[in-house]
């Protein structure tokens, strides 16, 4: 635990003071980078604090409706959590004025440290890590963004939403991977817990903020975007602890020599082996990840789908040439796409149109009847697929082509699509995910993911995106049934 005189448990209710502030500083805030930290801070439900001694820059705060001392001495009232963005040969005083106060944690948003290989950047990150030792100080970073608690407002980015419903927790070693899973996530449905960025993590590594997620009653699922664990043993036992509990997705940067280079440059992490990497994930039941993107689409089906261990998929698409292709992309992914039980074989011959469609598997939803796609139709598929016991999953495919002009022409459809969908997710034990091609008349195609995301939906770009983040789902789940958890 970075040296500090904690146990685990006390280590845990001091990260949740972290997380959970009564009251932030913001330390060296300035007009030239637009007051970056007092901006994000405003929407903070608790008091908000400013230290800076430059007399324009504190005018400039004041006028904002900021509070500002020139010490953080001088703040009325204790302090939980304060951001630091003075320059790095300042940066040692200010976290010894946080330990003297009795701040709970500080993040280090300065930069210049053990990642420059410089001696001056490494005994300075040397230093400022023993202050926050010997006093027990919770140092965040260097080379940081901090914390994202957005029930609280407690922000990084002033583009970050505000509200009270997250679910996933967020561990980056890049502060930019951190504020773009909270940005990108939240147009997906992906709402966050909290996150945070961690930098060079002289004093909290990242098994620290693991723990604290494995046992944060308001994180189901957990992220992160790693470069190096300083302590690769630890690393790796918490994980195998969190995994069994909890899903965890990682996205390991520097997998590749120029990138283990890039990393060192970064956060001074040390590579580890590609292969080795790899097989510790496996064995601790982790869910690999090698993009953003797939990240959050990893975390969608985790969030948004039955937890099911079958890998066989009842397919539904909206043509026959997407009945092909639909077809190569969940089987390349390692999905069996079976045939289907001889009754439900009869039960789509009393409805299906068989000119121009398939009802073997995948089904052709715009082949049901002779005028084409009619949501009453798209149930009955779903009814289907429900009672075969050849499907385990089912992934519905929403041909925009298909459908533009019908939606275009009756709104309603849009709805009572989405209801279906959403009613049949909700009543099956099956796992559902749905896939919205972009870029054909993209006004409807957004029109449709926001619908689809609001009734709670998992709605993918692509074949191939939905097809890698359920298998990785349900790996998952076959992994924690296995070991009995």
């Amino acid at each position: 635990m970075g040296g500090l005189p904690f146990t685990a448990e006390e280590l845990r209710a001091r990260l949740d003071r972290a997380f959970n502030p009564r009251a932030v500083a913001v330390v060296g805030d300035k007009r030239a980078n637009g007051f970056l930290w007092l901006t994000s801070m405003r929407t903070f439900q608790g008091p908000l604090y400013s230290v800076q001694i430059d007399p324009q820059e504190a005018a400039a705060i004041t006028a904002m409706g900021i509070p500002n001392y020139s010490s953080l001495r001088e703040v009325p009232g204790p302090v939980d959590y304060v951001v630091c963005a003075v320059p790095r040969q300042v940066a040692p005083r200010i976290v010894a004025d946080c330990a003297e106060t009795g701040v709970t944690a500080v993040a280090l948003f300065t930069s210049g440290f053990a990642e420059t290989e410089q001696e001056e950047g490494i005994r300075l990150q040397w230093e400022i890590g023993e202050i926050a030792r010997r006093a027990g100080l919770l140092l965040i970073g260097p080379n940081c963004m901090g914390i994202y608690n957005p029930r609280l407002g407690v922000r990084h980015s002033a583009e970050q939403e505000v509200y009270g419903d997250g679910r996933v927790a967020f561990i980056s070693q890049s502060g930019t991977h951190c504020i773009n899973f909270s940005l990108v996530g939240y147009l997906h449905g992906v709402r966050c817990s909290k996150t945070v960025s961690v930098g060079n993590c002289e004093v909290l590594d990242i098994a620290d903020y693991l723990d604290y997620f494995l046992h944060d009653p308001e994180t189901e699922v957990i992220a992160m975007y790693v470069e190096g664990p300083r302590d690769g043993r630890r690393f790796f036992q918490v994980l195998k602890e969190a995994a069994r509990r909890k899903p965890v997705v990682v996205w390991k940067g520097g997998v590749t020599d120029p990138g283990a280079r890039a990393v060192y440059s970064h956060t001074a992490s040390l590579a580890t082996a590609p292969q080795v990497w790899r097989a510790a994930m496996r064995q601790a039941g982790a869910i690999e990840a090698e993009t953003l993107e797939e990240t959050i689409d990893v975390v969608k089906a985790l969030l948004y789908t039955r937890p099911v261990t079958g890998r066989r998929m009842g397919l539904i698409a909206m043509t026959g040439g997407q009945s092909v292709v639909i077809t190569d992309a969940f089987a390349r992914e390692g999905l069996e796409v079976p045939l289907l039980t001889p009754s439900s074989y009869q039960r789509l011959a009393s409805f299906f149109n068989v000119i121009g469609g398939s009802y073997r598997n995948p089904l052709d939803a715009g082949g049901t009847v002779a005028m084409g796609f009619a949501v009453d139709n798209v149930r009955r598929l779903l009814e289907v697929l429900d009672a075969d016991e050849n499907v385990d999953a089912i992934a519905f495919e929403v041909g925009t082509g298909f459908l533009v002009r019908r939606i275009r022409h009756d709104p309603s459809l849009l709805d009572s699509l989405a209801e279906a969908l959403a009613a049949f997710k909700e009543s099956s034990p099956k796992a559902l995910v749905t896939v919205v091609h972009p870029g054909h008349a993209e006004e409807v195609s957004a029109q449709i993911r926001a619908r689809f995301l609001e009734r709670g939906l998992p709605v993918f770009a692509t074949f191939g995106q939905a097809a890698r983040a359920l298998r990785r789902a349900i790996d998952y789940w076959r992994f924690r049934q296995e070991q009995g958890a």
